[in-house]
Formats: structure tokens, C-alpha cells, sequence
């Protein structure tokens, strides 16, 4: 068996070991393939006072001295792309083609768009004539900030709180995912080839309940930001609370596409297939609800099951795998239980989990997490699979008759993250997307964004507003000067 590649806390410009590690599988073998610290306080406090010993430094830094940094990082990475792509697939079990095409790209995007932004930002002011005075605002580093990203797109969206972060001034304190800690820990060994002055970006890997939580606490950490379930967002805001620590929360999703009997089906039947299977369902912003018209519900189930039943179950690294494996065993096992509930519940499961044959893997992928894409009806809208975030290959179809219902039921969830809507009806599209209680809606596309775009939900599904250029004023404090003259 070869030894595990063993990873060590980033602390100071430094790799540090630590006096204890837990394994990190591969989800596609169900092997250990990684040992990755499992630090608690003492690790985090040795973080935040290396970040607060550079931050007066850093934030007195031009702004273009670290937006060059910023860019040299992502150079660096680019010439490496295959390296990184391919950890995150053996990290997160995606395809590779998935991570080089999508994951390593974004990061490397969020990188050169702030490192560009920044220097584009301006400030307010106003001239109070009558009164002989000025008033203008600032913007300013908020100071140490703590970043705690998921496991499903573990660079990508580390990229969007590290990027913002530091370009404002500010130094961090990163608690990547205990199950996809070697793509940051990769980061880290670019971050001193690149000239990042030390402490202005530190790795603490860990579990939440230890490490996360100390972060979370700490009382040199004014800001927070967040990207994981609803639960641990509620902990975070009860625990941070007593600091009044600025946060940004994104959270989970419960999203609806809506499809009207004017739609164009050669469009969204792939688009619905991508938004609700893409990286095995494992993205906050997956499709798991479809509201169909009546009028064309048969032809778009049959299309769409047919469809879904073509994607690929396979080792990651094949080049045409379109469903790789799923996290953990545990989370496996957790999106396999809500397939047997929604059958309990009267659901009919039309394709996948239970209904059809697994392929035949190979030998070394055979304890993998894998799971077939799952279409499943039946269900009512009070159903535990049409209310609950699944966060796996399984997607829920239902019939709908008016516009006016379907809105309240695309609503009838504690979530409000995004929505599809598709049809070639313009006027529909406005008119839906205005009443759907969701951060951002889609109309006959999914997954197009623009760094210059608010994202971020509402409800359940989180505050604030990460991973657009609206970060820059989120890792600042505003000031208001007034001057008379």
C-alpha cells in the first residue's frame, strides 16, 4: 500500500505539523489517500495572532502590489492546472474533465477579476455647499477574517472568500473541508513562490466542531464567512453573536426549475439533465425540484428520464464519466435513505437508486461511493424529498396546471437559494421571476453568472452577498468623513 500523502497546517508562511490527523478518503476507491491534521484552538490561535502580526503591514500595501501577487498566484496555478484538477477529482470524487473545465478555471477567474476589480472601485462623496463641508467614505480592511469553505467545489469557492479578502487589506485564517483539504494545502505551497508576504494567508485543516468552532469564537476574528448547510450557519450565527462579528452565510438550497408547455424541450431537457446532475447533484445550486405543465408533462418525463439514464456512472478519470462518486460513505448512504423514504411516501422512483443496475466498475472503483442519477414522482409537495436539501443525483418531477400555483409551490420551501424558469414567453419569464423568493433566477439557462451579479439567498438559504464583486464592500468597513470648510 503506498504511504499517504500526509498535509501540514500553513501558519505563517510556514508548513507546521500537528500532533494529531484523521484520514481523508478517495470517494471513488472508498480508500484513504490523504492524513490531514485535525487541529483544535491551540492550531487556530498560532493562525490569528501570525495574521494579525501581518495585517497592519498588508493593509498598507498598494493596491497594486497585491493585486500583482494575486495575479502571480494564478499564474502559477494555471501552469499546474492538470495537477489540481486532477487532486480535486481523487479529493471530491468528480470527473477530472469536470474540475479542468469548471473548478480550477473559476479560481483562477476569481483571482484576476478582483485583483482587477479593486482598482476600479471608487469612492463617495458629496459637497455640502451651503453648509461649507465635504463629505466622503472610505474603505477599509476589516482585519482578520476567518473563511470556512465546503467540500464540494473545495478551490473554486475557497477562491471566492480568499480573493476579495485579501485584495481589500485584509489577512485570513482559512478551515478549508476536512474531506478536501489537498487542493488548499497545494495552494498554500504557491502562496511563498508567488511573494505573499507570510501570515497574510493561513490553512488550519480540521472538523468543524474543533477547529471551525474555535475560528468561529475567536475574539480577534471580527468577520466570518461561510459556505455549508443551514445548520451549521445557524451555529455560526449563534455562536458569533456575543462578537457581532460581520457575516456572510451561503447556505443550502431547495431549487425548483420550472418548465412551461411553451418551452423550448431540445434546450431545457439537457439544461434541467445539467442542473440537476452536475458534479453528482453535489452543488448548492442543483435543480432537485422540476414543476412541469400538464400539458407536456409526459413527453418532458420521458425525454428527461431517457436522458438521465444516458449520463455515465464511472471512475473519475474516464473522460466521458458524467456522474462520479459521491463525498463519503456516510453521505452516501444519507442520499440513498431519501430515495426509500420518498418510496415509503408513495413516490415511484422512474429511473436510478433502486430501479436499475449499477455498471460494472473497476475492480479498484467497486467500494466507491457511487450512485445512479435518480428521477423521482409522486411525491406531494409536503413530501420529505420535495422539502428537504438531498445534495446528491436525485431529482423530484411534478405536474403543475397555472402559473399562480406553481409559484406558490416552487416558494412552498424554507429555502430560497435560485430557481429555473423555462419558456419562450417573455413576458411569463419577467413576470415568474419577480414573484419566485430566491437570490437568483435562471430563465431558459443555468449556472451563467457574472462576477459583477449580486449572488447569495434568501430565507434558509443564507445572508450576505459572496463570490461577486458586492465582497469588496463586505471585507471593508465603510467610513464617512465630513469636513468643514
Amino acid at each position: 500500500m503506498a504511504e499517504l500523502l500526509t498535509l501540514q497546517n500553513f501558519i505563517d508562511g510556514k508548513f507546521v505539523p500537528c500532533a494529531q490527523y484523521i484520514d481523508s478518503y478517495d470517494p471513488s476507491t472508498g480508500k484513504p489517500h490523504a492524513r490531514v491534521p485535525d487541529s483544535d484552538n491551540k492550531e487556530i490561535e498560532l493562525a490569528v495572532q501570525a495574521a494579525k502580526k501581518a495585517s497592519p503591514s498588508w493593509s498598507k500595501t498598494p493596491v497594486k502590489e497585491r493585486a500583482k501577487i494575486m495575479m502571480k498566484i494564478a499564474d502559477i496555478v494555471e501552469s499546474r492546472l492538470h495537477e489540481f484538477a486532477a487532486a480535486e477529482s481523487k479529493d471530491q470524487g468528480k470527473p477530472v474533465w469536470l474540475a479542468e473545465m469548471i473548478d480550477i478555471p473559476r479560481f483562477l477567474l476569481n483571482m484576476r477579476s478582483f485583483a482587477v476589480a479593486i482598482q476600479n472601485q471608487v469612492n463617495r462623496s458629496t459637497v455640502l455647499k451651503e453648509q461649507g463641508a465635504v463629505n466622503y467614505t472610505t474603505h477599509n480592511p476589516v482585519g482578520v477574517a476567518g473563511l470556512i469553505s465546503p467540500w464540494n467545489l473545495p478551490l473554486y469557492l475557497l477562491s471566492f472568500k480568499i480573493a476579495p479578502a485579501i485584495i481589500t487589506g485584509n489577512t485570513v485564517v482559512c478551515k478549508p473541508s476536512e474531506m478536501t483539504s489537498v487542493t488548499a494545502w497545494m495552494f498554500a505551497g504557491v502562496l511563498n513562490e508567488a511573494g505573499l508576504p507570510p501570515g497574510v494567508v493561513n490553512m488550519v485543516f480540521g472538523v468543524g466542531p474543533k477547529c471551525g468552532a474555535a475560528l468561529v469564537q475567536h475574539p480577534d476574528v471580527p468577520i466570518i464567512s461561510f459556505t455549508g448547510s443551514t445548520a451549521t450557519g445557524r451555529y455560526i450565527m449563534e455562536n458569533s453573536a456575543p462578537y457581532f462579528k460581520k457575516l456572510s452565510l451561503e447556505l443550502g438550497g431547495k431549487n425548483a426549475g420550472i418548465i412551461f408547455e411553451d418551452s423550448d424541450l431540445e434546450k431545457c431537457i439537457p439544461g434541467s439533465v445539467r442542473s440537476g446532475y452536475t458534479n453528482q447533484g453535489e452543488v448548492c445550486l442543483s435543480t432537485s425540484r422540476i414543476f412541469v405543465q400538464r400539458s407536456i408533462y409526459k413527453t418532458f418525463l420521458e425525454r428527461f428520464i431517457k436522458a438521465t439514464k444516458e449520463l455515465k456512472v464511472g471512475r473519475p478519470s474516464d473522460k466521458d464519466t458524467k456522474i462520479g462518486a459521491l463525498i463519503s460513505k456516510e453521505h452516501l448512504e444519507k442520499v440513498k435513505n431519501y430515495v426509500k423514504i420518498a418510496r415509503d411516501e408513495g413516490g415511484v422512483i422512474e429511473c436510478g437508486e433502486g430501479k436499475d443496475p449499477m455498471p460494472d466498475l473497476p475492480e479498484e472503483n467497486k467500494n466507491g461511493y457511487f450512485m445512479l442519477p435518480t428521477v423521482i414522482t409522486g411525491l406531494t409537495d409536503d413530501s420529505t424529498c420535495m422539502q428537504e436539501e438531498i445534495f446528491g443525483p436525485v431529482v423530484c418531477v411534478a405536474p403543475f396546471d397555472s402559473e399562480d400555483e406553481v409559484i406558490a409551490r416552487a416558494n412552498n420551501v424554507k429555502y430560497g437559494l435560485c430557481s429555473s424558469i423555462w419558456s419562450e414567453n417573455v413576458g411569463r419569464v419577467h413576470r415568474v421571476a419577480q414573484q419566485l423568493e430566491v437570490g437568483t433566477v435562471w430563465c431558459n439557462c443555468w449556472l451563467l453568472r457574472d462576477l459583477n451579479m449580486p449572488f447569495g439567498g434568501v430565507k434558509a438559504s443564507g445572508i450576505g452577498r459572496e463570490g461577486n464583486f458586492e465582497s469588496l464592500e463586505f471585507y471593508t468597513n465603510t467610513k464617512t468623513v465630513c469636513v468643514r470648510y
